[in-house]
């Protein structure tokens, strides 16, 4: 069973929903990466969903596009973000890390290699944006060897037989859009977003995450209602953003940020 597996079953069992906060590896400098990752294990997160900077991001809003402009500013590569992870996993063996980027620099490095590589640092789950699953067998092979998860993404608009599709490839956790655009998005229609999930269920075995438009504890437990997984991108990145030029700032705004949205989704 890989950690993305055992962590949603143990939630499962103990009737709880997961946490994934999201943010760009490298913002506002290297240095502040792998202390984020710890701090957002402490105040209540699952799984962490760590932003491969890329110089074109294209399902993401502003606010994450500035996040990757940030990390670029300090050449932050693929290769550095995996050693980001190697330096997390010598402290923390237990919480899944997955990867959420584009292909470009997967295809750089080459399939197995970046397998390879991933698996050594620790990675459990990749999620590359642009991929289709129609080209995905090749990257979603490579993985597999790798014991690492493809993670799909599905929108409001993804028909029942592409969804049927997706799951063919998918392993972890399916990562549901919960809004049509971009990350940050203002919009969120939560009665809409539960009525996809009851016919998701119906299609996937899978534990389901839903991510865009999340961004307080309100919002977080609304939508926990429904899913296995909140994600939180924006919410977590505009912090880092506000505090770029204190960054000793980011992790006391983030851990209350997410202790908040911990104690939300517990809540009975």
């Amino acid at each position: 069973m890989s950690r993305i597996a055992g962590c949603f079953a143990a939630l499962r069992k103990s009737g709880k929903r997961a946490l994934i906060p999201y943010f760009t590896a490298g913002d506002p400098s290297p240095d502040i990466t792998v202390p984020a990752m710890h701090a957002m294990v402490a105040a209540g997160a699952d799984v962490i969903e760590l932003g491969v900077p890329f110089s074109d991001p294209m399902a993401d809003g502003p606010v994450i596009q500035a996040a990757c402009e940030r990390a670029l500013k300090h050449n932050v590569s693929l290769r550095d973000v995996l050693a980001m992870v190697k330096s997390f996993r010598q402290k923390n063996t237990t919480t899944p890390v997955v990867l959420m980027g584009y292909l470009n620099p997967v295809e750089v490095m080459g399939y197995e290699t970046f397998a390879k590589a991933a698996s050594e640092a620790g990675v459990d789950g990749v999620l590359t944006v642009d991929l289709p699953p129609e080209e995905a067998s090749s990257l979603v092979d490579a993985l597999g060897k790798a014991q690492i998860d493809p993670i799909f993404l599905l929108a409001p608009t993804t028909t029942d037989a592409r969804v049927k599709r997706v799951c063919e490839f998918a392993r972890g956790f399916i990562y549901y859009v919960s809004l049509k655009g971009v990350t940050g998005a203002s919009t969120l229609d939560v009665g809409a977003v539960t009525k996809r999930l009851e016919q998701l269920r119906g299609l996937t075995s899978l534990p389901i995450g839903v991510g865009f438009g999340i961004r307080d504890a309100e919002s977080a437990a609304a939508i926990g209602r429904g899913a296995d997984a909140v994600v939180v991108g924006s919410a977590v990145v505009r912090l880092f953003a506000d505090n770029a030029q204190s960054p000793q700032k980011i992790v006391p705004a983030v851990t209350a940020l997410l202790k908040g949205i911990r104690g939300a989704l517990d809540a009975k």
